[in-house]
């Protein structure tokens, strides 16, 4: 996804603007398009927060795995406002960026919530994120990460 992204600057939840290379180099990458008003996305937005929270905050290392917001919602604040309600630690595009809108076409996102899980160079792994965690919970990162092209050091 650095291939996409690079150059860029994403959102953290506090705010804070954070290089995309720096944060998405050698990780498997899931763009999360959804929206605060969606109520499906409200659904499977903390299955994802205890999915990244156990991948990435809890794991000894680290699991190479980030999420990327990128919102479907009506403005930025509605987009800020879902994110301090109910987002992980993780990153957002922000919502001005026209690659919000490419992304979305893209991707081919038709419907919200989707968890779409890219390598490095955008390539698609899956579009059936969410069904795969909601199914599979953590097991499904390891098959993730068998074909992202990435350095392992992760093992779980």
């Amino acid at each position: 996804m650095v291939d996409v992204l690079g150059g860029r600057r994403l959102w953290a939840r506090d705010g804070a603007a954070v290089e995309a290379e720096a944060a998405l180099q050698n990780k498997v990458v899931a763009l999360y398009f959804a929206a605060g008003r969606c109520v499906p996305s409200r659904d499977f937005t903390p299955l994802l927060c205890d999915f990244y929270t156990e991948l990435v905050d809890e794991a000894q290392p680290a699991a190479p795995f980030e999420v990327v917001f990128v919102s479907a919602d009506s403005s930025a604040e509605e987009m800020l406002a879902f994110m301090r309600e109910m987002h992980g630690a993780w990153l957002a595009l922000p919502f001005h960026d026209p690659l919000r809108l490419e992304l979305k076409k893209m991707y081919n996102i038709t419907a919200i919530p989707k968890l779409v899980i890219v390598k490095q160079n955008g390539e698609v792994i899956t579009d059936k994120g969410r069904k795969q965690i909601r199914e599979h919970g953590l097991s499904c990162f390891q098959r993730w990460v068998e074909v992202a092209d990435i350095f392992q050091n992760f093992s779980g």
